[in-house]
C-alpha cells in the first residue's frame, strides 16, 4: 500500500539565500534567456511600449533599468533616448550583463548603454536624483523586499521622474505559466507560497501593485492591463521556452530525481496542449504595468 505524502509545513522564509539561489538560477539560465531573447522581446512588446511611455522615455531621458537581465529592452529604451541619453542595465547575474553590454556594443550603443551587477535592493548606493526614469521589466516580483526595491528607485528618481514597472496579474489569467507552477508544486509535494513572499503573481492581486508603490512614496499611480498571450508553434516549444529559460521552475523541481523530473515536464505539456488552435500555441499571458511619480 503506497503512501500519500503531504505538503510539509512552510519554512520562515530565508531572504538572503533565495537571491544566492535566484543570482545562481540566473547564472546557469543566461545563455538560453539571452538566445530567446528576440522571442522575448516579442512576446512583450506591447507592454514594454506601454511601460516606455508612461515613463516618458524619449529623447536624452537618463533610464535606470533594474533586474534589465540580457538587456533586450535595455537596448530598446536607448534607442529611444538616443545619443544624448543614457541607460544603465542592472542586474543581480553578472552572466546575464555580459550578453547585454556585448550586444550594446555590436548595435552601435555602447556609448549609451552602460552594465552595473547590483543588488535591486540596494540601489541607494547609486547617485541620488540621477535619473529621468526607472523601469523594470518582470523583474520586481523576484525581489524578497520589493519595498526596498521600490524605495531604491524613488531615491535614484530626480524630482518628478517615473518608475515603470511590468508584473503579471493573477495565476487564472497566466495559464501558461501558473499550470506548470501548479503541477510541479504538487509533485514536489512544495507547500503554498507564504504571504509576501516573492514569486511571479505577487504583485498581480486588486490593487496591490499600486498599495506597493504608494507605500515606496509614489505619488500618481495607475495601473493598466496589456493582454500579452505567449505565441509558438506548439506546447512542446513552450514548455521548451520555459524549461531552458524559467530557472525557478528547474529550483523548485530540486528535490524530484531525474525519472520523476521528465515526468513532470511531460505532464505540463500535455496540460497546455489545451492551448493549441490552429495557428500554433496561444498560452494566456496578462502583464500589469504600474508607473508612479517620484
Amino acid at each position: 500500500m503506497s503512501t500519500v505524502l503531504q505538503p510539509s509545513a512552510p519554512a520562515a522564509f530565508d531572504a538572503e539565500k533565495f537571491k544566492t539561489t535566484t543570482r545562481a538560477q540566473w547564472q546557469n539560465a543566461a545563455e538560453a534567456w539571452h538566445r530567446w531573447g528576440p522571442f522575448i522581446g516579442s512576446w512583450l512588446a506591447d507592454a514594454t511600449e506601454v511601460m516606455f511611455e508612461v515613463a516618458r522615455v524619449g529623447p536624452g531621458c537618463r533610464v535606470l533599468d533594474v533586474a534589465a537581465g540580457a538587456g533586450e529592452q535595455s537596448l530598446a529604451a536607448a534607442r529611444r533616448v538616443g545619443a544624448g541619453g543614457h541607460v544603465l542595465a542592472t542586474d543581480i547575474a553578472p552572466a546575464l550583463l555580459a550578453y547585454a553590454e556585448r550586444d550594446a556594443q555590436a548595435a552601435g550603443l555602447g556609448s549609451i548603454v552602460a552594465t552595473q551587477e547590483i543588488d535591486g535592493e540596494a540601489l541607494t548606493g547609486l547617485p541620488a536624483a540621477s535619473f529621468d526614469a526607472a523601469i523594470s521589466r518582470v523583474g520586481l516580483i523576484y525581489f524578497p523586499d520589493q519595498h526596498r526595491a521600490l524605495a531604491g528607485m524613488k531615491h535614484a528618481l530626480k524630482p518628478g521622474g517615473r518608475v515603470a514597472a511590468i508584473v503579471y496579474s493573477t495565476p487564472d489569467c497566466n495559464a501558461f505559466f501558473s499550470i506548470p507552477v501548479k503541477i510541479i508544486r504538487e509533485r514536489a509535494q512544495l507547500p503554498a507560497p507564504l504571504p509576501g513572499q516573492p514569486g511571479p503573481f505577487s504583485l498581480g492581486g486588486a490593487g496591490v501593485l499600486e498599495a506597493a508603490f504608494a507605500k515606496a512614496g509614489f505619488k500618481n499611480i495607475a495601473v493598466q492591463r496589456v493582454p500579452s498571450p505567449v505565441k509558438l508553434p506548439s506546447a512542446a516549444e513552450c514548455v521548451r521556452f520555459e524549461r531552458e529559460s524559467f530557472g525557478a521552475l528547474h529550483q523548485m523541481m530540486s528535490g524530484l530525481d531525474e525519472q520523476q523530473r521528465a515526468q513532470v515536464w511531460l505532464d505540463i505539456e500535455a496540460a497546455l496542449t489545451t492551448f493549441e488552435t490552429k495557428d500554433g500555441f496561444v498560452g494566456p499571458c496578462e502583464m500589469l504595468v504600474g508607473v508612479g511619480t517620484a
